[in-house]
């Protein structure tokens, strides 16, 4: 099949890769973002997906708006349509031009967490699964009906920058079966079933943590938040700390009612402090001050000198 491939970040470098990679298919154009000012210098940047595509010799089309190359790309005379991670919405003009439609790969178990950050939102809610979608793409936010599922697990404590890899490599597996399925003719157009649910743009004002929320809550934000925007939270100063690592304390409260919300409850070398929420209790084992290098729990507050029985105050 003659493919058009759309995508950007580096996440969607392998999926580009394995359109080519039995010799089966080929790509007729690789449509990417525009160049970027990035770095201190603010000199333009290509995206990932281009560096890639011009390392493999392929066509790159980078318009500001994707119905700018609307003919260009009705040149190709494409079968297939191929989308991971683009970055922007195709409108109708767009959508009708390969012969069979779009296939958009997305990081979630459609209908749950439609949107741009269906990763980050699952890891936010405690989900305990998650998976990949390979739906066919139409005017609605991620609304099409389904090519292709497959699920996995979400560890107990796993982040978002171990879990996007996982799914990276089981995106990449299923949208291989689906490049075979949809070439010998073996095309499902299945209606999304379930409850839908939105994964929005994470904003710094979500990333923002309170002692007051519960451990599991904070937790939860501090995994899904791994990457960007770092979980944080403002003390009294006000001093902005980026929560790099945390973990659950199951252990016995004790007797009697709990102590006020950052209260520094036990500090241990190599776990870090424990600190109270409302309710439970966390561990805070890796934190990051704002400017400055990452610090283990227990060397955060020594450069404070707090210790066991003091708190930490919000701004």
């Amino acid at each position: 099949m003659r493919l058009l491939f759309f995508g950007s970040p580096a996440i969607a470098v392998p999926f580009l890769e394995e359109c080519l990679r039995t010799g089966e298919h080929s790509v007729a154009a690789v449509v990417t973002q525009p160049d970027r000012p990035a770095g201190r210098g603010l000199r333009l940047r290509a995206p990932p997906v281009k560096e890639a595509a011009l390392r493999l010799g392929l066509p790159v089309l980078q318009p500001d708006r994707p119905a700018a190359a609307a003919a260009e790309l009705r040149e190709a005379r494409a079968d297939l349509g191929v989308i991971v991670a683009y970055g922007r919405i195709l409108k109708r003009e767009v959508l009708d031009i390969p012969r069979l439609g779009l296939l958009n790969v997305h990081f979630s178990l459609l209908p749950k967490y439609r949107g741009a950050a269906p990763v980050q939102w699952a890891l936010l809610h405690g989900e305990r699964r998650t998976g990949v979608t390979l739906f066919w793409l139409d005017e609605g936010m991620d609304s099409g009906p389904v090519q292709r599922t497959a699920a996995l697990d979400i560890g107990p404590d796993e982040d978002a920058r171990a879990l996007f890899p996982r799914l990276q490599s089981l995106g990449v597996a299923e949208l291989g079966g689906a490049l075979a399925d949809v070439a010998a003719g073996r095309v499902r157009r299945e209606p999304q079933a379930g409850e839908s649910s939105l994964a929005p743009k994470v904003t710094a004002e979500t990333a923002r943590v309170d002692l007051g929320m519960s451990a599991a809550e904070v937790h939860n934000r501090v995994r899904a938040l791994r990457a960007a925007p770092k979980a944080a939270l403002v003390l009294a100063g006000p001093e902005r700390v980026a929560l790099l690592g945390t973990g659950l304390d199951d252990g016995d409260s004790g007797d009697g009612p709990p102590p006020p919300p950052g209260t520094i409850l036990r500090v241990e070398r190599e776990k870090g402090f424990l600190v109270q929420c409302r309710p439970g209790r966390l561990w805070i084992r890796e934190v990051q001050p704002e400017g400055k290098k990452p610090l283990s729990g227990a060397d955060f507050l020594n450069g404070r000198r707090l210790r066991a029985g003091d708190r930490l105050r919000p701004a």
